[in-house]
């Protein structure tokens, strides 16, 4: 039988819960006899303040899998079972109950052999871009100190390029996986819009919502999405680069400036460069589309 938690200022302690693998379904609570779930005390350092101040959490994922001795952190925004789901925000969870299972992502990682080791700060209610959190604390960026880490996957991006973990799952509806990982150096992926499961993940516009993640990394990213995307590394690289012409159009001319030397790079990669336009009609009215108010 699970312990009864011991309660010890903003930490909770759990010696034992075992209910990893309880279905969603079917609401739990201790007693439940299944793998071992454990949290300790001051498991993780902490020295660019990405993750929540609370509970502490080590989940072991299953011994034989393509990610086993991997270890992740999960943005607080995907529930982990027994544990608080709070959104960046001390309100969000104060009415909810403690969710009863893990998030289908969480869950796919930790069946693939990878461990869970805490969940990182995000922006309050993942509404941001730059990773400041009143509440929690704005993470450190580790590769640029006394720069914003970019959000809302703030401290998932810290905690990968602060090698807290191997990788780290993050969300992204409107670059928050992909604009954490330029500011702090390392790779980040969105993937294509219901590719991976999102389950257990706080919505936010379910229409772009989507489950991404961070490595440090290329082969680690590659090893996580074959596991998330339930595909096979291909060996070869794709024959040819599509470069968003009037997506690159948005930039300043600086950042044009700026970009070619790399997408140069890129380009020697690939048999052939393609320039297209991935809006037929124009990004500027597509935009006016999605930004214009409804006619009353």
């Amino acid at each position: 039988a699970a312990s009864k938690p011991e309660h010890r200022g903003h930490f909770t302690r759990f010696d034992r819960l075992t209910w990893r693998h309880q279905a969603c379904e079917a609401p739990i609570g201790f007693g439940y006899s299944g793998n071992e779930m454990t949290t300790q005390e001051l498991h993780l350092e902490d020295p660019y303040r990405a993750m929540v101040d609370g509970t502490e959490i080590t989940i072991g994922g299953q011994t034989k899998g393509p990610l086993t001795g991997r270890r992740f952190v999960v943005k607080d925004l995907f529930d982990v079972a027994g544990i608080p789901t709070r959104a960046g925000s001390p309100d969000w969870n104060r009415q909810r109950p403690h969710p009863a299972c893990h998030a289908a992502a969480v869950e796919i990682l930790l069946d693939a052999g990878a461990k869970l080791i805490g969940k990182p700060i995000t922006d309050e209610i993942s509404l941001g871009i730059l990773g400041e959190n009143v509440f929690d604390g704005t993470p450190q960026n580790p590769a640029c100190p006394g720069r914003v880490p970019g959000g809302s996957s703030a401290g998932s991006a810290a905690a990968v390029a602060g090698h807290y973990c191997d990788f780290a799952l993050g969300s992204d509806t409107g670059g928050s996986v992909r604009v954490p990982a330029s500011f702090c150096g390392i790779y980040g992926i969105r993937p294509t819009h219901g590719r991976v499961p999102v389950g257990g993940m706080l919505p936010q516009a379910p229409s772009s919502d989507t489950a991404g993640w961070f490595a440090r990394e290329a082969s680690m990213l590659g090893a996580v999405g074959s596991v998330l995307l339930e595909e096979t590394i291909p060996d070869t690289l794709p024959q040819t680069l599509l470069i968003a012409r009037d997506a690159f159009a948005f930039a300043d001319e600086s950042v044009q400036i700026a970009l070619q030397p790399l997408i140069d790079r890129l380009g020697t990669l690939f048999r052939d460069v393609k320039e297209i336009d991935m809006a037929l009609d124009g990004l500027v009215s597509c935009c006016l589309l999605y930004t214009s108010p409804s006619p009353r």
